[in-house]
């Protein structure tokens, strides 16, 4: 495995000492700091412990240690110590004009056979009308939970 070798500047060790001290930030990003200041090899630091001693102390892997050294030296202080934002993209499948052919689909009569409509008949219904390509019956939940339509049966009282 490669070492990362972790050397802080002064404001560097500043910054992350007064994360440390103050009591304001996440605990992700505390630990964070206090795993890079304490395996700091710069000449700023009085004495440096090993990774096992810290990975003892503040109760966490050796893998851990072992991460946050290499997005420092990779990627910076700032990344190391939030980390980064996901970069994935949903594309979304229920636009509005989906959302009103589902939500009149939901409210016409049911198959024959069944008493109402399920989730899976709406699914497999709006793939077979090809409003979508495919779609899963929990994302026909999301989408007539956020309108409130109610499939359940017709109650008085």
């Amino acid at each position: 495995m490669k070492k990362y070798k972790v050397t802080l500047t002064k404001e560097e060790r500043q910054e992350l000492t007064s994360i440390i001290q103050k009591g304001k930030h996440r605990s992700q990003k505390v630990l964070n700091a206090l795993i890079l200041v304490n395996c700091d090899e710069g000449k700023h630091q009085q004495n440096r412990l090993k990774n096992k001693e810290i990975s003892s102390v503040l109760q966490i892997s050796m893998r851990k240690i072992d991460r946050v050294k290499k997005c420092f030296v990779e990627q910076g202080l700032e990344i190391a110590l939030n980390g980064t934002k996901g970069q994935r993209v949903y594309e979304k499948k229920a636009d509005g004009d989906f959302e009103a052919h589902l939500v009149a689909l939901s409210c016409s009569a049911p198959p024959e056979g069944f008493a109402r409509w399920s989730l899976r008949l709406l699914a497999d219904k709006v793939v077979e009308l090809h409003y979508v390509d495919n779609i899963s019956h929990e994302t026909i939940r999301r989408v007539l939970k956020k309108t409130k339509l109610n499939l359940g049966g017709r109650r008085a009282g």
